[in-house]
C-alpha cells in the first residue's frame, strides 16, 4: 500500500503481544555508507513570527483531497490464537490475566487539534491523522503531533511560555495552551500565511524519544519541500532535533538529513527522486536510528526501506557535524518477491527497538539494535509493480544491526542481519465500522449531516444548502454522504521495544470469531521474540504469539510499552456499532500474553472529520477515512505512558454551524475570503498530466473543520505502574 494522506483526531490506551520461530539462515546486508551531517542550528519550542492573523478562505480549508485505493478486506479467516514457540498450533485466545495489572492513576488533557489549528496565528492547516509523537523522561512529557507540539510536567501544566497574548486569530487572542507548531520548532516560516497564502515546509510523521543514557530528548519529523503555492519541489529530509539538555522546554540543535535520493530503483522502473515516508526512531546503548520507507515519486514501485545509524553520543554532544550511516535494505529478506522476475524482499516498514531505561540494552556482538517488520504489503511481494499482492502473510523479520560500538568511531562498521519467523497467518483489515456506519450522518455528525444539508442557509451564500461553505457545487454533486467506517491501517509493524531480553511488537490484522468472513473486525496481531546474536548476525524464535480481538468490536493501531521487567501495555482504539472510538487497554506479559481489553474513555460520538466524505476527496479518488497513523508508548522506570486516538466530545449542529448560520451564535474563527485558491498541497512540481495518479504522498491530508481534539494523558498504577497518554477527540466542527 502506498503512503497517502492524512488526517487528524486522538487518545490513549493498552494492549499486549507475542509470537513464534523460524531456522533460516540470516540473511546478510551491506554496511552502509557513511556521510557527514552538519548542524543546521539551533531551535526551542516557543513560535515563531507571523504576519498574518489567520484568517480563512473556505476554497483553502477545504482543499480537494487525493486518495489512492485501499485493497480489499481479507476474505477468509484469521483464528484467534495464543501460541508459544513454533510447534504449537492454534488455541482459542483465552484472555488470561496477565502479571501486570495496571489501573488508571491521573490524568490530564494533553494537545488538542484547536491547539494545532490555530497555534501561530492560526497559520497552520488542519490534518488527519495526528501521528502521535510522545516520549517521557526527566519528569517532562514531551507530546508531539502533526502539526503542533507542547511540554507537560507530571501535573499536566504546559511548562513552555504562555503565548496566548500574541497569538492573535481573526483579530483576537487564543489560548492554545502554550502549545508551538512545529515549523516554528524546526525553524521554518508558517504552514501557510493566510494573508499571502504562501505556503512554507510541510512537517509530518513525528516521532519522540528520551534516552535515559544520555539524558536528551530526541523529535524527529520528515519535511518536505515546496514551492510558494504549496506544490512539492521533491526534495525531503528527516529533521532530527535532540536537546541540549534534559530540560526539553529549552534549546535543541537540529541536523537535517537529505533523503531525497535515498532507495534502490525497484526493477529498473522506479528511479528516486523519493519520498522517505513514515520515519520512525529507536536506540540502543551506542546509537539512534532511524528508519524510513522510500517511495519514488514518478512511479508506483517501493524503494525499500532505508535505515540511518548516528551515534547517540555525539548528537548527544551537539557536534558541529554529525556521521550518519544509511543502509538500504532493497532486496535483503531470504523471501522471493510475488513479481517475475523474481528477487529477494525488500524491507518494510523496519521499526527500530527502545530499550527502558539504561540496562535494558541488547550488548552483545559489540552492541546490537533490533528491528521487527512484516511482509504482507505490495511493499514486500510487489515492489516493481507496487501491487497486486494478496495481503496476506504468515511471517514476520527480526533485524540486528551489529557492532553499534563502532558508531563512536571515525570510521563505523556494522553489520546488518535477518532472520524470518515463521507465525499465525496475519491478513489486511477491513475498514472499522463505528455507530451508524452506512447511514447518512444526523445532526450528531454534524459535518456530514452538513454535507447533506440542502436547506440551511450560511454566510457563505445566500442561496440554501450547508454545503456551499464547506465544497464547490461540482464536488456536491457526487451524491449524499454516509457515516464512514474508519481506516484500521494495514498490515505494517507497530511500535517495537527491546526489553528483558525480548523483542515486542504487534501490527493490524483481520480477526475472526466464527467461519463467515462477513463477521471479521480488525484485530492485533502481537508478537514477543527471543533473539540470539551470539554469533555476530541474528537468529530468533518466536516465544509467544497471539492474534487478538474483541467480538462485534474492533482494536486498531496498537503500541506496546514494556518496562524492563517485562511488564507491559499496548494502547489501541476500540470502535465498533455499538461503542464510538474509545481508548482501550490490555495487560502484557511473556508468560499469559495479551488480558483482557478494557476500555479507559469511552468515545461519545462519531468520527466525522473531513477524510471521511467523497465530496471532499479529489473526483474518483476512493475513500479512506484516516485514523492513526500510530499511537505511542513511552516507558519511564516502572511507568508507561501510552497515547492512541479516540473521540471524547459530541456537538449539536446549531453549535457546530454557530454564526457561519444565518442568525448563529458563537465563536467566529472561519472569517470568508475571496482570495483565489492556490495550489492544493497534494500537487507536485510536475505538471498534473505527468503525475501518476499513486503518486507518492505524505500520509497527511489538510483541510479545516472547526473542533477541539485534546488528547489526554493518564497515568496508570499498578504492577506495571503504566501511565497513559489518551487523546480526546472531538466531534468535528467547520
Amino acid at each position: 500500500m502506498k503512503p497517502g494522506f492524512i488526517a487528524y483526531l486522538a487518545a490513549i490506551a493498552l494492549l499486549v503481544s507475542l509470537i513464534a520461530a523460524s531456522g533460516a539462515s540470516p540473511a546478510i546486508a551491506d554496511s552502509g555508507v557513511t556521510r557527514q551531517v552538519a548542524l543546521a542550528g539551533t531551535g526551542s519550542p516557543v513560535a515563531g513570527e507571523s504576519s498574518s492573523d489567520g484568517n480563512i478562505n473556505p476554497d483553502l480549508e477545504f482543499p480537494a483531497q487525493e486518495e489512492e485505493a485501499s485493497p480489499a478486506a481479507f476474505n477468509g479467516t484469521i483464528d484467534r490464537s495464543l501460541s508459544r514457540g513454533s510447534g504449537n498450533g492454534i488455541v482459542p485466545a483465552t484472555a488470561k490475566k496477565a502479571k501486570s495489572n495496571p489501573t488508571v492513576d491521573v490524568s490530564f488533557e494533553g494537545l488538542n487539534h484547536y491547539q494545532q489549528r490555530y497555534s501561530r496565528g492560526g497559520n497552520q492547516f488542519s490534518v488527519e491523522p495526528p501521528d502521535q509523537g510522545m516520549c517521557v523522561g526527566n519528569g517532562y512529557v514531551v507530546e508531539a503531533v502533526n502539526d503542533v507540539m507542547n511540554v507537560f510536567n507530571f501535573s499536566g501544566s504546559s511548562v513552555l511560555s504562555d503565548n496566548t497574548s500574541t497569538n492573535i486569530v481573526a483579530g483576537s487572542p487564543r489560548n492554545v495552551n502554550h502549545a508551538v507548531d512545529l515549523n516554528s520548532f524546526y525553524g521554518y516560516a508558517p504552514a501557510i500565511n493566510r494573508t499571502t497564502l504562501v505556503r512554507a515546509q510541510f512537517v509530518t510523521d513525528p516521532s519522540c524519544y528520551y534516552d535515559a543514557q544520555t539524558q536528551r530528548f530526541y523529535l524527529v519529523a520528515l519535511t518536505l519541500e515546496t514551492f510558494p503555492n504549496g506544490a512539492f519541489t521533491h526534495v525531503n529530509h528527516l529533521d532530527v532535533a535532540v536537546s541540549q539538555s534534559s530540560n526539553p522546554a529549552s534549546m535543541w540543535n537540529i541536523y537535517r538529513v537529505d533523503v531525497t535520493n535515498d532507495g534502490t530503483n525497484a526493477g529498473g522502473s522506479n528511479p528516486c527522486p523519493c519520498l522517505g515516508d513514515y520515519p520512525h526512531i529507536g536506540a540502543d546503548a551506542n546509537g539512534f536510528y532511524v528508519t524510513t520507507n522510500s517511495y519514488p515519486w514518478c512511479c508506483d514501485g517501493f524503494d525499500g526501506a532505508q535505515i540511518y545509524a548516528f551515534s547517540k553520543r555525539q548528537l548527544a554532544s551537539g557536534a558541529s557535524s554529525v556521521r550518519v550511516t544509511h543502509i538500504d535494505t532493497f532486496g535483503t529478506v531470504n523471501v522471493p518477491t510475488g513479481e517475475t522476475p523474481s528477487t529477494n524482499q525488500p524491507g518494510f516498514t523496519v521499526w527500530p527497538a527502545q530499550s527502558p531505561g539504561t540496562t535494558s540494552y541488547e550488548l552483545g556482538a559489540n552492541g546490537t539494535e533490533y528491528f521487527l517488520s512484516s511482509n504482507a504489503a505490495d511493499e514486500s511481494t510487489h515492489p516493481v509493480a507496487g501491487t497486486g499482492g494478496n495481503y496476506v502473510s504468515s511471517q514476520i523479520v527480526a533485524w540486528a544491526l551489529t557492532n553499534t560500538a563502532s558508531l563512536d568511531s571515525a570510521t563505523p562498521s556494522l553489520a546488518l542481519s535477518n532472520t524470518v519467523l515463521g507465525v499465525s497467518q496475519y491478513a489486511f483489515p477491513g475498514k472499522a465500522d463505528q455507530p451508524g456506519s452506512g447511514s447518512a450522518p444526523t445532526t450528531s455528525s454534524p459535518q456530514g449531516y452538513c454535507l447533506n444539508d440542502e436547506t440551511t442557509v450560511t454566510v457563505f451564500s445566500t442561496a440554501p444548502g450547508c454545503w456551499r461553505g464547506l465544497v464547490s457545487p461540482a464536488a456536491h454533486a457526487r451524491g449524499p454522504e454516509v457515516i464512514a467506517k474508519l481506516d484500521a491501517n494495514d498490515t505494517r509493524m507497530q511500535q517495537v521495544t527491546f526489553a528483558n531480553g525480548k523483542i515486542w511488537g504487534a501490527l493490524d490484522t483481520a480477526v475472526s470469531f466464527d467461519t463467515n468472513p462477513a463477521h471479521n473486525k480488525a484485530g492485533v496481531a502481537w508478537y514477543i521474540v527471543k533473539p540470539d546474536v551470539s554469533t555476530g548476525s541474528i537468529a530468533a524464535k518466536v516465544a509467544l504469539e497471539g492474534t487478538n480481538g474483541v467480538p462485534g468490536k474492533n482494536i486498531i493501531y496498537p503500541a506496546i510499552g514494556v518496562t524492563a521487567s517485562g511488564r507491559g501495555v499496548v494502547a489501541v482504539t476500540l470502535v465498533g456499532p455499538s461503542d464510538f472510538p474509545s481508548a482501550a487497554y490490555a495487560a502484557i506479559d511473556a508468560q499469559a500474553g495479551m488480558g483482557d481489553v478494557n476500555i479507559v474513555a469511552p468515545g461519545a460520538a462519531t468520527d466525522d472529520g473531513f477524510t471521511n466524505y467523497r465530496q471532499q476527496l479529489n473526483p474518483g479518488a476512493s475513500l479512506r477515512p484516516r485514523w492513526g497513523d500510530y499511537g505511542s508508548a513511552a516507558v519511564d522506570g516502572n511507568s508507561i505512558w501510552i497515547a492512541s486516538e479516540y473521540i471524547a466530545h459530541a456537538c449539536n449542529y446549531t453549535d457546530w454551524g454557530g454564526p457561519f448560520f444565518a442568525d448563529g451564535t458563537g465563536d467566529n474563527l472561519l472569517e470568508r475570503r475571496t482570495d483565489p485558491a492556490p495550489a492544493p498541497r497534494w500537487q507536485t512540481g510536475q505538471p498534473a498530466s505527468a503525475s501518476s495518479p499513486r503518486n507518492p504522498q505524505p500520509r497527511e491530508r489538510e483541510g479545516d473543520h472547526r473542533k477541539v481534539v485534546p488528547f489526554f494523558l493518564s497515568r496508570l498504577v499498578g504492577d506495571v505502574h503504566a501511565r497513559q497518554s489518551r487523546d480526546r477527540g472531538t466531534h468535528p466542527a467547520p
